[in-house]
Parts: C-alpha cells; sequence; structure tokens
C-alpha cells in the first residue's frame, strides 16, 4: 500500500547559515518562513549528521516537491542546490484576482517557505541568495489537478514537478483550482504570467476540466475552447516565450468490463488539433494518465486518487472518493508522465531535466508501496475547487 508519512522537522524564522536541526518523532511538525520580496531564490541545502544516518525531504512554499527522501550516511554530507519561486498578486498594471482560502497563504505572501519533513531529516545549513536574473523559469498553468493544494491529502502534479529538473529551472506554478481557461484570465492570472515571462521562458497550459461544465450558445471544445488556447500560445509567443499544450488529465473511470474511458469528452482532441495546427509541443497527459489508471487496475488506482476512510484527516468525517484529484503518489506518477513528455517531445526543455530523470513508461508506472513521500503537517483543508 501507497505510503503517507506524516513527519516534519522544525526551522525557526530567521535560521540560516550555520545551524544544525534534526527531526523525531516526538516532534513532527513545523517550518521555516524568511521575509523575502518577490523573485527567484537559490537555496542550498547541506544535509546529514555527525551522530546518526539520516533522510530528509524538502517542501517549499505551498508544500512544492524539492527533494524526496535524501539519505545521507553518519558522519557524512550531501548538498543540494535548487530555484523557488517567491511570488505577490501584485505585478505591474493590476493585481491577480485572489481567492479568500488562498489569501495569505504560502504561494502568496510575503516570505519565502520550507519544510524539513522526516523523523530522521538532518542539515547542517542552508543557504537563501537571489538567483541569477537569467534562470529559465517554466511557468504552469492549469487548475486543481495541476495546482499548488494548499492542504494534505489533496496534491496537484504540477506541485511535484519541481523534484524532476536540475538546479538551474524555476518551476513557477500558477494552476489554481476550479480554473478554465477563461476564468484564469479574467482573474488577471494569465496577465500575471506574462507580466514575468522572458524570452525563453516556457509556458505548460493544461486546462479542460472545468471548461468543460461551461454552458451558453456555441461553448464548446472545438470554439470557445480552441480559440482561448489559440490567444495563450500567441500571447506567450510575442513575449518570445515558448507554450507547451497539454491535454487535461484524466479522470478515474472505469467500465463494467474494467477498462478506462473518456470522461472529458472532445477537449482532449481540441487540445492536440490546436497542437498541430500551430505547431506547438503537446504533452498528451490524457492519454498517459489513462495508461497509468489502467496498468494499476480498478482497485489498486484508487491509491493514486484520494479514496479514504472517515477520519483519516483532520475535520474528515466522511469517508473520501475523489477519482479527479490526486494523492501524493498519484500527483507523483502524473508528474514523471509530464516529464516523459518533455523528455520524448519537447526538446528545448529536456537538457534541463535532473540528472536522475529516466524513460518513464506509464503503462508500468512505479509500485505504490515504494513511493513514501512524508506528508505536510496536517490541517484541515476543503475540497478543491473543480471536479
Amino acid at each position: 500500500m501507497f505510503r503517507l508519512v506524516c513527519c516534519c522537522l522544525v526551522l525557526t524564522a530567521g535560521a540560516a547559515e550555520g545551524f544544525v536541526f534534526a527531526g523525531s518523532a516526538e516532534r513532527p511538525s513545523g517550518a521555516y518562513r524568511e521575509p523575502r520580496p518577490e523573485g527567484i531564490y537559490q537555496v542550498t541545502v547541506e544535509f546529514g549528521a555527525a551522530d546518526a544516518d539520516s533522510v530528509t525531504t524538502v517542501k517549499a512554499e505551498a508544500r512544492r516537491l524539492m527533494a524526496l527522501n535524501v539519505t545521507v550516511p553518519k558522519g557524512r554530507t550531501e548538498t543540494r542546490t535548487f530555484l523557488i519561486d517567491v511570488r505577490r498578486p501584485e505585478y505591474a498594471g493590476g493585481r491577480v484576482a485572489i481567492k479568500g482560502n488562498t489569501s495569505g497563504m504560502p504561494t502568496w505572501d510575503d516570505a519565502l517557505s520550507l519544510e524539513f519533513l522526516g523523523t530522521t531529516a538532518r542539515a547542517r545549513v542552508v543557504s537563501v541568495q537571489p538567483a541569477d536574473p537569467s534562470v529559465l523559469r517554466v511557468f504552469l498553468a492549469g487548475d486543481s489537478t495541476v495546482c499548488d493544494q494548499n492542504h494534505e491529502p489533496y496534491v496537484g502534479w504540477g506541485q511535484a514537478l519541481p523534484l524532476f529538473f536540475g538546479p538551474k529551472v524555476a518551476v513557477a506554478n500558477h494552476a489554481e483550482s476550479g480554473r478554465a481557461l477563461r476564468s484564469f484570465k479574467g482573474e488577471r492570472r494569465f496577465d500575471k504570467v506574462l507580466s514575468q515571462l522572458r524570452a525563453g521562458d516556457f509556458v505548460l497550459i493544461q486546462f479542460g476540466h472545468n471548461d468543460q461544465k461551461e454552458k451558453g450558445e456555441g461553448v464548446g471544445a472545438f470554439t470557445t475552447y480552441a480559440n482561448s488556447l489559440r490567444e495563450y500560445v500567441a500571447a506567450i509567443r510575442a513575449k518570445g516565450a515558448k507554450p507547451v499544450l497539454i491535454t487535461a488529465v484524466a479522470r478515474r473511470r472505469f467500465d463494467e468490463q474494467g477498462k478506462v474511458f473518456e470522461s472529458l469528452g472532445d477537449f482532449p482532441e481540441a487540445v492536440r488539433r490546436v497542437a498541430k495546427e500551430l505547431s506547438v509541443p503537446l504533452i498528451d497527459l490524457n492519454a498517459t494518465s489513462k495508461q497509468v489508471y489502467q496498468a494499476l487496475g480498478v482497485e489498486p488506482s484508487k491509491l493514486a486518487l484520494l479514496h479514504y476512510p472517515a477520519n483519516t484527516f483532520p475535520g474528515q468525517t466522511a469517508p473520501l472518493r475523489d477519482d479527479t484529484h490526486f494523492s501524493a503518489y498519484g500527483a507523483y506518477e502524473m508528474a514523471r508522465c509530464a516529464v516523459e513528455g518533455i523528455r520524448s517531445g519537447v526538446p528545448e526543455l529536456a537538457p534541463f531535466l535532473a540528472a536522475s530523470v529516466v524513460p518513464f513508461d506509464p503503462s508500468h508506472p512505479d509500485e505504490p508501496a515504494k513511493v513514501a513521500i512524508p506528508a505536510s503537517p496536517l490541517v484541515k483543508g476543503e475540497k478543491p475547487a473543480g471536479k
């Protein structure tokens, strides 16, 4: 069974170079937070301890996975460097319309936040400095299946994506729950992305779940949705940046014969057609996510989504049966599918993937029991918007 490990290590606010800290079962939760203006920051962590073996996971801001289970033998150290996007809602000429339950959360606050997770977590030094202004940025625009979810057990695949990039890439996940192409633009989220885009940056775009629910005369996959995709592509290219279109990740749906079937109508096909029409790289996450579900099977595939008995998490008084949103394991597998799409189909971005990235076959997903991702401190959270 997939292991959801809940343990975290405390860093006091303002801690920086030269401190030593340690996690334990008795000290299971906490966070590091340091006021920082908007920008990209280079964070370097020296893992390890003189007195014990250690295994440490690092998450940044709203639970973005930066380092997973870094294992260091007693008396040794290992250093990792990664880039973290810190942002505010304001931009030249406007402000993102932040909804109430995300206002003040780490994604949009005025600080850089880190979590060090693991009962044997150890770090000797953490240093933070502004990154080189020329670093490559990969922006994500999407919905609840992509976004940086604030609370366990929800995890977007974009939340796991930073783990798979090397130290010269900053992932800026602007996806938000419940958003369609039109509402993402209407809340000025797309304007915020455009305000930060530089020539050479990438924008990965995945919508469809909430677009499918929009009604009105002429509204549809091959009409308003496709036209919005074209507008996004044109605006990104006008900035000298590079769009990548992604088909909406599939919902977990099986027929009576145990076969995965499509529940997103024509929306994935509309993305494929626009990508071909405009010569935009395509990541067919709809197809590969269905391969993952099919390979896992009807019951085991529940581990990739959110199926938990009542009272598994604080405030969860009813059973959780959600076949759209991901568990940490499911988000990790979807991120691997996206990374494989980059590796094989986006040649300009593929060289920036982490050296540890290897080919991934969605029809042979990782065994759930072999993917152990420590959970962040558990607090009551609400179900993301969208379905």
